[in-house]
């Protein structure tokens, strides 16, 4: 009898434990993040997971969303757009996420949007800047796609105009990748925004992915004599093609963009003299900056990157559509409230345009030596 009873009170135990865990479960929000947490632009996504990471652990020590803690699953895409599809499914089928924050990359997020719009998922890109993530071929805007970032033709106007007005350049040069979206579309704006302002373009040469000598083209830029060369690349190739100017004797200013971010641990003193364009300026006043990067400093012990700010504001501004959506059960919901939302986040004050491109002002950032090492100031404002 009493080994009967035993066998039942095991039972009854192990039911409670189940229910237990299956509603431990329950209580959860799940986010998916997708991310190059390998590969080339590596640093894009560490950095963003663990601003995201920061974020989650914050809101959830604070008691989470109406008692419901958040679950942040992390999936990498090497910077692969196949890899991200494959991501993508995984978390959304297999984890049952109904809001993603990735990828990173342009092209890499482009490529989940359309299954995001088909499956109500939401998608919230914390720096692809590219002006096609958040529409569709037709120019209407995608309801469940979001980004964190502003967009590459105000980044690509804001280095033509920095590079004309604050720098004073009359003759510019540009080297860019032409099979990047990313490296095109600041491209355009940046010729655009340079030349209504008076400057010229002396120079614009082009390369494909991957490559590594850039020293024909650089012979052609150098030829020109050009006032200020703008590379709108990410910092391996930056590093690469800016050593390989200085090496020809180029001593010009260099401007770029946001994919600039990562130069300080990748590059050495051939950058300097560089200015790019950016979402925060970790050196700011600002009471909100400093407590951030404080707090990412002491979790992890480096500096944070715009990449993990962007990560970070994008978790924060899910949270308060949720709390405004009164939970994460109505999707649709949750939806309408991040359209409808705004407040000051790490990288700034922030509202949606009509097609989910964030309103607010970018930061141009100076490469500069602190401490003996590689580092960013901040140099100027730029308003929408």
């Amino acid at each position: 009898m009493k080994k009967s009873l035993s066998v039942v009170a095991a039972l009854v135990l192990t039911v409670f434990a189940l229910t237990s865990c299956s509603s431990k479960k329950a209580a959860t929000i799940k986010i998916g993040s997708i991310g190059p947490l390998s590969g080339a632009v590596a640093v894009y996504g560490v950095e963003a997971r663990d601003g995201a990471q920061l974020a989650v652990d914050e809101i959830n020590a604070a008691g989470g969303i109406n008692g419901k803690l958040i679950e942040l699953i992390t999936e990498d895409d090497e910077g692969d757009p196949a890899k991200t599809v494959s991501a993508f499914k995984k978390l959304t089928v297999q984890d049952k996420c109904k809001i993603i924050v990735g990828s990173l990359t342009s092209g890499c997020t482009k490529a989940i949007t359309e299954q995001s719009q088909a499956m109500k998922v939401i998608q919230m890109a914390p720096a692809a800047t590219a002006e096609n993530i958040t529409i569709d071929d037709s120019g209407k805007t995608n309801p469940y796609v979001f980004r964190a970032c502003f967009i590459d033709p105000f980044q690509g106007t804001v280095g033509g105009k920095f590079s004309a007005e604050t720098l004073r350049a009359k003759n510019a040069a540009i080297l860019y990748d032409i099979g990047n979206d990313y490296s095109v579309g600041l491209t355009e704006n940046f010729e655009k925004e340079f030349t209504r302002l008076g400057g010229k373009v002396v120079a614009k040469e082009s390369y494909s992915t991957g490559e590594k000598d850039f020293n024909a083209q650089i012979t052609k830029i150098k030829n020109q004599n050009p006032d200020v060369v703008y590379l709108p690349d990410y910092y391996a190739t930056v590093a690469l093609i800016a050593k390989q100017l200085r090496a020809q004797g180029i001593t010009v200013p260099f401007v770029g963009a946001d994919g600039w971010d990562g130069l300080t641990e990748n590059a050495g003193d051939e950058v300097l003299n560089g200015f790019y364009s950016n979402h925060y300026a970790a050196d700011s006043t600002d009471a909100a900056v400093v407590k951030y990067v404080t707090n990412f400093k002491n979790k992890y012990n480096r500096e944070p990157t715009s990449f993990a700010a962007l990560g970070y504001d994008s978790v924060y501004m899910l949270k308060d559509a949720i709390v405004k959506a009164g939970g994460d059960s109505d999707i649709a919901a949750v939806r309408k409230a991040l359209e409808e939302n705004e407040g000051d986040y790490v990288t700034g004050h922030l509202t949606f345009d009509a097609k989910h491109n964030p309103i607010k002002s970018a930061v141009m950032l100076e490469m500069v030596r602190k401490g003996g090492k590689l580092a960013t100031a901040y140099k100027t404002t730029v308003n929408p």
